[in-house]
């Protein structure tokens, strides 16, 4: 729970974001919208599937939004998230949701709870996973398989299994002998395309994607079994348009994202969006000024903004001064500096004075959305119209 009555919360509907009290999470509404519908767009042209991955945003309000009319299924990271997608499944908007992690024994019951609402598929990435499986089913009478993707890891050494390693044929075909599982598709997720400065590079880096989940299918005892490829991330998501390649008719084509509908300063700083693409803002209040340091200071720190590096210098850039950004963090406040050549540097003195109210664009939208309990949802003047309740936990 959050010390923050509900009452005063919804006092700010109907009132400029900039009127709100800080630091305070602006997220604008019809960004995600635009964001959302590109992207639709773009799988639907491509004649491919769409799965969306809930953990940046975490809300409802969101997920409606990223499903829309493109997708059945969902990623989540986290068993609260499944939770909350739950009700979207009694609706009928939802089909199956993907335990996004490598299955671990303490979160069987759960999943199995969640199945009755909704299909759950798992991930695999080692033997002993199986074995796992095949107890709770044991020992719990489950008599319907899981359905499991295999993870592929490539290269951000994060999860999965390599394709040269000699482990992922065995881990395949125990599956394929197992009575508690059965392979639904292969899932790789290149995390390394965040290193992208450019859409031609992560253009190349989602073709990788899709070729290394292909080449996995031919492990398989049966290689002509029906599968999903299930391949993406934010950065070759932007780019999805360029795929091209033709698959053979028992192969399934899925894209999978996250950070799309809010992207943040990595996602700018990748090439692949503009800068009003960006859904999701902080906006901080100057406390003091150091002429002497040529610096500022501003109540938003690491618990508001995160301490997460990118390309783009600082953990936070002021919006519509993008010389200056967030340089220091501390745990409730942050040190604006300017990054501009030297002897083009604007004064701090000039730039900003005690009780300017600052709009900061962020370095990563999953974490700094994390670390806030409601987002206040504006339109496109920049007016209050919502709150969301982000789902908060485990």
């Amino acid at each position: 729970m959050v010390d923050v009555q509900q009452e005063f919360l919804q006092s700010f509907i109907g009132k400029p974001a900039i009127d709100l009290p800080t630091p305070a999470f602006v997220l604008n509404k019809p960004i995600v919208q635009r964001n959302c519908q590109r992207l639709h767009e773009d799988v639907k042209s491509l004649g491919i599937k769409f799965r969306p991955h809930v953990k940046t945003l975490k809300s409802e309000e969101v997920t409606r939004l990223m499903l829309g009319d493109a997708a059945r299924g969902c990623v989540a990271s986290t068993l609260r998230e499944i939770r909350g997608l739950l009700p979207l499944a009694k609706e009928g908007l939802l089909d199956e949701v993907l335990y996004g992690l490598p299955v671990r024994p303490g979160a069987l019951p759960q999943l199995l709870e969640y199945s009755k609402t909704v299909k759950v598929l798992v991930m695999i990435d080692h033997e002993s996973q199986i074995d796992a499986l095949e107890k709770f089913a044991e020992a719990n009478a489950v008599s319907t398989p899981w359905s499991a993707f295999i993870k592929i890891d490539m290269g951000t050494q994060r999860a999965g299994k390599p394709l040269a390693s000699p482990h992922l044929k065995p881990l395949i075909n125990r599956i394929e002998s197992s009575p508690a599982v059965s392979i639904y598709g292969f899932y790789c997720h290149a995390g390394h395309s965040y290193g992208s400065r450019s859409k031609e590079a992560a253009a190349e880096v989602l073709h990788d994607e899709v070729n290394a989940a292909v080449e996995a299918t031919a492990l398989m005892e049966k290689p002509d079994t029906p599968v999903v490829i299930s391949f993406g991330s934010t950065p070759t998501a932007h780019v999805v348009y360029t795929l091209k390649k033709s698959l053979p008719s028992h192969m399934t084509l899925e894209l999978h994202a996250g950070n799309f509908p809010a992207n943040d300063l990595q996602q700018l700083g990748t090439g692949c969006i503009d800068e009003n693409d960006q859904a999701i803002r902080i906006l901080s209040e100057v406390c003091s000024v150091y002429p002497e340091r040529n610096e500022a200071l501003v109540n938003a720190g690491c618990i508001a903004l995160a301490r997460e590096p990118g390309p783009i210098p600082g953990y936070g850039r002021v919006v519509g001064n993008s010389e200056w950004h967030v340089g220091r963090v501390s745990q409730e406040h942050g040190i604006l500096v300017n990054h501009a050549e030297e002897g083009k540097k604007s004064k701090a003195e000039d730039a900003f004075k005690v009780g300017d109210l600052v709009f900061l664009h962020v370095q990563h939208a999953c974490i700094t959305a994390a670390a806030h309990y409601y987002y206040f949802v504006v339109d496109e003047q920049d007016v209050v119209r919502e709150i969301w309740y982000p789902w908060k936990g485990w």
